[in-house]
């Protein structure tokens, strides 16, 4: 208990619970793990009056996960970026640290209001820790990786909230409930009033997974998902060119399938200089099957030639249509503030790194009788934009290269957020990507076919369309963000009385 109750000995403990932490999201899936670690984490800050010292607690937290969780930018960065070594650890660092701010200042806000209702902490913690969680994922176009709720799909019991209250929402319940753990342990297993409410979210979790929010429409559909599989360092090649549109042609021509999709970019061209004759020959192969194809390009707009798009364009028996990427990934595929950080792209060897972002209320598109709703890449990290063009869709495709992470745990965690999109949204998720994970989702956030990743393949499978609504579509964050706010308030008054009495 001694070293327990050394500082440094806390911050090194709580830096490995934060490693730790890990282990729930994919490709572990191990969903306790957090709301144990989380347990721990609380009991030291509840333990201490000191802000600041629990602010430390939950920076070197943030470090430990984040620093395990998210080693995949250094492989961006490094390995495609050509950032050199030292530069690219350094640049993990400050991002590890920019993302360890947001649990500090929560766990330190939690302890300035130095309030004495247990129920009332444990309901706090778990409100400043979302409220800054979504501050993390909307500030500086935001960064919302490795939520605490991603770590529930798709196998916990608080799945089951995810239709209702979304990854937000099942944050704030691994919270609560980590803080409710501790409290059951630190104050006796005869303390109901704790292991009460404990027990019948998770049981009440179990029981909403029977509830079917959406219903089904019309026959599955046949879809292809293509994984071409081009090393990343060869993508932009032109001597490279030739064989990776050969690629994709072979692959869309084996396949018989109502619906056809490509890769983010599969094609490395711009839309106007792919021969015609190739886009009309897949195009006729689509129509055969009286279905359509979905093709990733560059796209150049009509009045600058140096405004550019992430587009995905769709070609077969529907209409022409296309869909503009809207998110872009920061330093990826945009430059911010370019008079302060123009330099990056000096340093940064990444082709086409300042694309123009496409319209926010781009609609779903009419393709093999179903309303597709287009992400692309990183786009589905942000399920409040995701339900934007729903409930009109009858499902999500996700496109993506995710051969920028290589063979680190990245892909499976971007596998992890798109289950989770399709538990909020009760829509299948189809994923085609470049090296994988190229997964079919259903509904229920369940991987039903995948391939291996790394490996040149079409993963040929069904697909269900859904109508209708899950209360997270129609509602989003704010029924969660909004509770969290009457919670802050009920802290502050109750705060605010403490004071005045001890005066």
């Amino acid at each position: 208990m001694i070293l327990l109750n050394n500082s440094y000995v806390k911050l090194i403990i709580v830096y490995l619970l934060g490693v730790l932490t890990v282990l729930g999201f994919a490709p572990f899936y191990l969903y306790p793990v957090p709301v144990v670690t989380l347990a721990v984490l609380l009991g030291y800050c509840h333990n201490s009056l000191s802000p600041i010292k629990n602010a430390a607690l939950g920076f070197c937290f943030g470090m430990g996960l984040f620093s395990a969780g998210v080693t995949w930018i250094y492989v961006s960065l490094h390995d495609f970026g050509a950032m050199p070594m030292a530069t690219a650890i350094v640049a993990l660092i400050i991002l590890c640290a920019y993302l360890s701010l947001f649990p500090a200042l929560g766990l330190g806000l939690l302890t300035k209001l130095r309030l004495t209702s247990s129920l009332l902490w444990a309901a706090l913690a778990a409100a400043l820790w979302i409220m800054f969680e979504w501050l993390r994922g909307t500030l500086f176009t935001g960064f919302p990786w490795l939520l605490m709720g991603y770590s529930q799909a798709p196998f916990s019991p608080l799945a089951g909230f995810a239709p209702i209250i979304g990854v937000y929402g099942i944050s704030m319940i691994v919270v609560f409930s980590a803080a409710l753990l501790f409290f059951w342990i630190d104050k006796g297993i005869r303390q109901w009033r704790f292991g009460l409410p404990l027990i019948l979210i998770w049981f009440g979790g179990y029981g909403l997974q029977a509830i079917h929010w959406v219903q089904p429409q019309g026959e599955p559909v046949t879809v292809s998902l293509l994984q071409g599989n081009i090393a990343q360092d060869m993508k932009w090649r032109e001597d490279h060119l030739e064989n990776t549109m050969q690629t994709y042609a072979r692959l869309i021509l084996e396949s018989d399938s109502r619906l056809i999709v490509t890769p983010e970019i599969s094609i490395p061209l711009f839309s106007n200089v792919v021969p015609k004759s190739y886009l009309s020959y897949l195009a006729e192969h689509a129509r055969s099957n009286n279905g359509d194809v979905l093709i990733g390009l560059a796209e150049r707009a009509a009045h600058d030639d140096n405004e550019y798009y992430n587009t995905m364009f769709s070609f077969g028996s529907a209409p022409e249509q296309s869909y503009r990427k809207h998110h872009l990934v920061p330093f990826g595929e945009f430059i911010p503030l370019k008079p302060i950080f123009g330099w990056v792209i000096d340093v940064l060897q990444i082709p086409l790194s300042d694309f123009s972002r496409g319209s926010l209320d781009q609609q779903p598109m009419n393709l093999a009788g179903q309303r597709v709703a287009i992400n692309i890449c990183y786009e589905d990290v942000f399920g409040e934009e995701i339900i934007n063009q729903l409930p009109q869709a009858t499902m999500l495709v996700n496109v993506s290269n995710d051969a920028w992470f290589g063979r680190s745990i990245g892909p499976q965690q971007h596998l992890q957020i798109s289950q989770m999109r399709a538990l909020e949204t009760g829509r299948y998720m189809l994923r085609a990507t470049n090296t994988g994970v190229t997964a079919i989702i259903d509904e229920r956030g369940r991987v039903l076919q995948t391939i291996e990743i790394f490996t040149t393949a079409a993963l040929h499978g069904l697909a269900q369309g859904f109508t209708g609504a899950t209360p997270y579509v129609r509602m989003g964050n704010y029924p969660v963000l909004g509770l969290a706010g009457l919670l802050l308030c009920i802290g502050l008054l109750s705060a605010f009385h403490a004071a005045r009495k001890n005066r």
